[in-house]
């Protein structure tokens, strides 16, 4: 990597990661790796494939088979699996509900943690999950933990899902985020913290503009340094 940071962006599902992560790589000029869409797109073949999410054994094997292409989209980042794009598809309810307990399979992570540090070799990256800064890249030169309260959260789920033409309640998003919250929190490998010398954004009340244009002060800093 020359002339660049690598960009860390960590957090508890629907804190904005992934949206605010594309905003900051487009005004840097950086590539936006979403790592949550790889679990998402294993998740996605698992279930097209009827395997127990549970069966360890096997789904390590698909994912030794399995080629997951992030490509430059409209507005959003193109999903590829093994060359279909599942861009929408992994954005299901269906999928949403067992990605965390397909993420927490060790050898899934060894797997897809292996590829994702790959991607960030040899280029200036923003990476948003909810491991970055601890596992995936712990030597990241910025690392951002993002927040927000389980309330907005929700809200901001039930809105997306809504634009999606997903039919969901905001009670039942709010249980199923504090649920995944719990999960990612307490699986053995690599769980849901914040790394040491991460910086906290609680995006709570605050705009996708306020926080994206905090995090790219946060990086013009570290280059001028």
């Amino acid at each position: 990597m020359t002339g660049g940071l690598r960009i860390a962006i960590d957090g508890p599902a629907a804190a904005g990661k992934s949206t605010i992560a594309k905003l900051v790589a487009k005004k840097l000029g950086y590539t936006y790796i979403d790592t949550g869409a790889m679990y998402r797109a294993i998740t996605y073949k698992v279930l097209q494939n009827f395997i127990d999410p549970r069966n360890e054994e096997e789904i390590a094997k698909l994912v030794g088979n399995t080629v997951i292409e992030l490509q430059p989209g409209g507005n959003a980042q193109k999903v590829l699996l093994d060359g279909i794009e599942v861009t929408e598809a992994i954005r299901s309810h269906e999928v949403t509900s067992q990605v965390s307990a397909i993420a927490a399979l060790t050898s899934v992570r060894q797997l897809l943690m292996k590829k994702q540090q790959n991607l960030a070799a040899d280029s200036s990256v923003v990476m948003d999950g909810r491991d970055i800064g601890t596992s995936v890249l712990p030597d990241a030169e910025l690392k951002i933990f993002m927040t927000a309260s389980v309330e907005e959260r929700a809200q901001r789920r039930l809105l997306e899902e809504q634009l999606r033409g997903i039919t969901n309640d905001y009670e039942t998003l709010k249980r199923e985020i504090t649920e995944r919250d719990k999960a990612d929190s307490e699986r053995e490998i690599s769980p849901l913290k914040k790394a040491e010398d991460a910086i906290i954004i609680d995006t709570t009340g605050k705009t996708i503009e306020e926080v994206t244009d905090r995090i790219v002060e946060y990086a013009e800093k570290r280059l001028t340094k």
